[in-house]
């Protein structure tokens, strides 16, 4: 479920010429629950029945039904999330375990149009100078960012 796209516009245009419908969820800035709720709510154009809990996003992750859907199904790219994995761990990790729950469980339904979800983040600026910067022909250190182990239960 992790990406280090470069840069991520191209890989989210391939994902919609390859018949997807394609969703940026910017958590940049994002310090705790209630605005991450908006920002998905925002950039998944949830309805408003949607409350600001986990279980209500769970469930709107498995309905999908107002988000336009396309032949091979809908991906959610999240970007800008490590301020809020490293504010807010705990509910970092609830979150992730409900993207995980709504892509199993669309995988599951399965043939037809479903749900992938990528955590992208941008790769770090080359450091100017000998050994890191683009001359060096090194560039950043490959390497995935954290990702959160799945929880038994979800936290209210």
């Amino acid at each position: 479920m992790t990406l280090h796209p470069r840069p991520l516009a191209p890989a989210l245009a391939a994902a919609e010429a390859a018949g997807r419908t394609t969703v940026r969820l910017d958590l940049d800035g994002v310090r705790g629950k209630a605005e991450l709720m908006r920002r998905c709510g925002d950039a998944l154009r949830l309805p408003e029945w949607v409350g600001g809990n986990w279980d209500a996003l769970a469930d709107a992750l498995r309905d999908l039904s107002w988000l336009p859907v396309a032949a091979e199904g809908r991906l959610v790219a999240v970007t800008g999330w490590s301020g809020y994995a490293g504010a807010r761990p705990a509910e970092w990790e609830t979150f992730v375990e409900v993207l995980e729950e709504a892509v199993d469980f669309w995988r599951e339904r399965g043939p037809g149009p479903g749900l992938a979800v990528v955590l992208a983040e941008p790769e770090p600026e080359p450091e100017p100078g000998p050994g890191g910067g683009p001359e060096s022909g090194r560039g950043p250190a490959a390497g995935a960012p954290p990702r959160a182990p799945r929880l038994k239960r979800r936290r209210g």
